[in-house]
Formats: structure tokens, sequence, C-alpha cells
């Protein structure tokens, strides 16, 4: 079965997910589809230890044909961080433009050191030998808040505006500073360079900088597009040429397609939906982008899900993967609660912000992605044969399934007190 079919059974599957849910769990569907498929996913591993080693060979076979880094970073995210930022309302970002740039800079970079560093000193009292680079790497990684899944989830339930604008700000941006984090830790860890002021910097104004800049002038080219014809078919499909082949050119030239997509994405869902579309096609236009970011987070949660058939836990990787979920929730709320002591010296906030912004601080695949960009062979255990890479991405996957499944479905009682709150006001 070729790699196409292996992804049609899994959309399949995760519409039939859906679909169930919708008549019988009436979970939010991002968090019954990666239920399901991590349900899924144990069955077949007990079935394994049980004799029926062939319906989990299969599965990882089949699993094993789709490249996750390629099918998520240079396929469906620039789909995804495009249709997130349709959604955005401008006036509400630029309301919340510091704390949206503390939040996705500061408090990412705080988050980073302190994970690093606090998971390098834990290591060592558990006498377990995990280079404090290699600590780094994974605060990099983890610490900036995931748009596909925070959007999929915490922007559903409506939070109070200014709460709802933060998160999804956050998310959106943080992403392009953690990437730049990472690979400067990882060019310092696998590749031997030298970490300096100016190449640190020099990425940052490439990647960050120019994904911006390429952004702002990828959604003005398609706005006069869109603005030049009247034919609603025609408007909704030039819509598509931007995650397509704009988030394509934004790889070869080197800048942040992500920060791209977003940038764009905020442009077209504001000034040309008020001054390019037709009538028919901004009613269209969401409708549209909300079937196609339905469609896409449903196959990429169900394949987050069903990808932990493919590695083996030993004893190290459990006792890292309960370090990794507290530490990391710590983490991020230190790093929202300094940010806070900062923002309420000029202005009012919901009693309930911190305590959002912490637990709806959601990872997911974006996490998963740079995980496992990580080479493997760089041995930790080599008795065992555990390397750097198994570390790290047993660690990414307990904070990912634990915030999607856990946070992602326990933060509702959270937005209703804040509304609430905000009623009262």
């Amino acid at each position: 079965m070729t790699a196409y079919s292996t992804l049609c059974f899994l959309a399949a599957m995760a519409m039939l997910i859906t679909f169930l849910n919708s008549k019988v769990g009436k979970m939010q569907s991002t968090i019954a589809i990666t239920a399901g498929a991590l349900i899924l996913s144990l069955l077949m591993i007990i079935a394994g230890h049980n004799g029926f080693t062939y319906l989990n060979e299969i599965a990882t076979e089949q699993l094993a044909k789709i490249d996750f880094n390629s099918f998520l970073l240079d396929g469906i995210l620039g789909f995804l961080l495009f249709a997130g930022g349709l959604g955005i309302n401008l006036n509400n970002l630029k309301d919340q433009k510091w704390e949206i740039t503390v939040l996705a800079l500061a408090a990412t970079l705080f988050s980073t050191v302190f994970i690093g560093y606090a998971l390098f000193y834990i290591c060592q009292y558990l006498n377990f030998q995990f280079d404090l680079i290699y600590c780094l790497l994974f605060g990099a990684l983890i610490s900036p808040t995931d748009p596909i899944a925070v959007l999929a989830i915490v922007k559903k339930l409506k939070a109070p505006k200014r709460i709802s604008t933060q998160i999804e700000g956050e998310s959106l941006f943080n992403d392009g500073f953690g990437l730049v984090i990472f690979i400067t830790l990882y060019s310092v860890a696998f590749l031997g360079t030298e970490p300096t002021a100016m190449s640190v910097s020099g990425l940052f104004l490439h990647e960050a900088i120019g994904g911006i800049v390429y952004g702002f002038a990828l959604g003005l080219l398609f706005h006069y597009l869109i603005s030049a014809t009247n034919d609603h078919s025609m408007e909704l499909l030039l819509t598509i040429g931007i995650p397509t082949a704009g988030y394509s050119f934004a790889s070869l030239i080197g800048v942040s397609g992500p920060l791209a997509m977003v940038i764009s994405g905020i442009m077209v869902g504001n000034w040309t939906r008020k001054n390019g579309f037709s009538d028919e096609s901004k009613l269209l236009l969401d409708h549209f982008w909300e079937l196609v970011d339905e469609f896409l987070n449903g196959v990429l949660f169900l394949l987050m899900g069903l990808s932990l058939l493919q590695y083996n836990f030993h004893q190290e990787d459990w006792i890292l993967m309960l370090v990794a979920v507290p530490l990391t929730l710590f983490a991020r709320f230190l790093s929202i609660q300094f940010s806070y002591f900062g923002f309420q010296r000029f202005r009012q906030y919901n009693p309930y912000s911190v305590s959002i912004l912490t637990w709806g601080g959601l990872r997911g695949g974006l996490a998963l992605a740079m995980a496992m960009l990580i080479p493997a062979g760089v041995m930790v255990v080599p008795d065992k044969q555990i390397d750097v890479r198994e570390v790290i991405l047993v660690m990414t996957y307990s904070v990912v399934f634990f915030s999607i499944l856990v946070q992602g479905s326990t933060i509702t009682p959270l937005i209703n007190k804040a509304k609430a709150w905000q009623e009262k006001q």
C-alpha cells in the first residue's frame, strides 16, 4: 500500500472517529481523535504481546511510509497556520500587541532556559548522563505553544476577548522564535557550530524578520489578485495559492514559512475580507477554510496518536516522561506569571488569565516534528541502545499527549469562570 493510500485510510478513520464522537462522546473532535488513536495503538501493542504480532507489524510498516516531518513541516502546516491567521481579528491583535510580543519572545526564551537547566540537574540527581545542550534542545522545542493544537481546542471555547487574543496570537508567533532557538542549539549539539551573538541575530533576522516581510508581500500580492476578480470560485482558489506555492517559496529563499502564513492569513482575513472579496465569497471563505482546517487536523492528530507504534520504551524513558510533564507546566506557569507582573502595571486583566494561559498552552505536532529532526545514534545508555533522539522524543510525546488529552479536556471550567467574571464587570 502506498503512502497516499495510507493517508486516505487515516483520513477515513479520522472522519469515522469524529462522526462517532458527535453521536456518542461529544468531546472536542481533536481530543476524540487523539484519544481514539492512542487506544487503537495500545490495543495493537497488547495484541502484539499476545501473539498477534502481524497487526502491529503491518501498522508500523504502513506508518513508516509517511515522513511525519515532511507531512507536517513541508505539507499541511502552511494550510493550518494560514487558516489560523484568517480567524485573527486585527483590531484585537493591535490591542494586545505588547502582551503577545512579550509572551512570544521573552516568555519562550525564559521557558527554554528554565526547562533546560532544571532537566539537566534532575538528570544529574537521577544519575542519568544527559548533557546540558540536549536538555536545552528539549526546552527549545517544547516551550513554544503549538498554534495547531491551541486553535483546534482553546479557540472554539470562546474565552474572553483579551485572553483569547493573547493565547492565539502567542501560539501563532512564538513557533517562529522557538524554531530559531531550536536551530541554533541543534547546530551547536550536532553540527559543531560555535554560537555567537552575530550568528544567532543573523539567523533570527533572516528567518523571523524575513518571514514577516515575505508574508506581508505575499498577502499584498494576493490581495490585489483577489480584488481583480468578481468570480467567487476564483477568489477562493486564489487563497489556496498562499499556503501552497507561497509556503514552498518561503523554504526556497530561507525565510520562516510559518510566520509568512500567519501574516498573509491575517492580511487576507482582515484587509482583503473587507475590501477585496465579493459578498458571496465573504460568506464562503470561513466555511471553506474551516472545512480544510478540520480535515487536516483530523489526519494530523490521528497520525500523532498512531505513531507511538513505531517506538519501544525503556524504563529510563518512563521516568523522564513523568518528569517532563510537571517540569514543562511549571516553566510555563513561571513564564506567564513573570510576564503578568509587568503587564499588570499598565492595565487590569481577568484574574483567570494566568491560569488559562498556563493550562491552555498546548503542545502538538510542531514539537514532535522538531523532536524527530534530531539524528539517531548519539547514545546516552549504550548497553540499552538508548540515544538522545529516543529520550527527547518520549519526553515530547508525554507532554504533547498530556496537553491535548488532559489540559485540552479540562480547560472549559476555567474559561467559564473567566467568562462569569467578565460578565460581572
